[in-house]
């Protein structure tokens, strides 16, 4: 199956930036989407972006024109830029992994989650 393997968070100040990274490994197929998702203390998990294997990107409005999502098929990683870092940003971010082709279309996968705190 795929695994995901999370890394790049940490503490940061208000108004800085920060970038994650999640590297798959498995058979992920060659056409997916990957992303992230996060979730803060008391709240449930939301979407924060999104990318296809063509490169179609989605954003959740809260972090739309901060945070730019990317991808390097070759290398099956995911990268996350978050910029102008607010506290509400705060949140354990997890990547995910949906294969729509190969063995493991279908079934969606998720990395273990690295910690995001931005102080005020």
């Amino acid at each position: 199956q795929v695994h995901l393997v999370e890394s790049g968070g940490g503490l940061v100040q208000a108004g800085g930036s920060l970038s994650l990274s999640c590297a798959a490994s498995g058979s992920i197929g060659s056409g997916n989407v990957m992303g992230w998702y996060r979730q803060a203390p008391g709240k449930q998990r939301e979407l924060v972006a999104t990318i296809t294997s063509g490169g179609t990107t989605n954003y959740a409005d809260s972090v739309q024109g901060r945070f730019t999502i990317s991808r390097d098929n070759a290398k099956n990683t995911v990268y996350l830029q978050m910029n102008s870092l607010k506290p509400e940003d705060t949140a354990v971010y997890y990547c995910y992994a949906r294969p729509f082709t190969g063995w493991n279309r279908g079934r969606d996968f998720w990395g273990r989650g690295t910690q995001l705190t931005v102080s005020s």
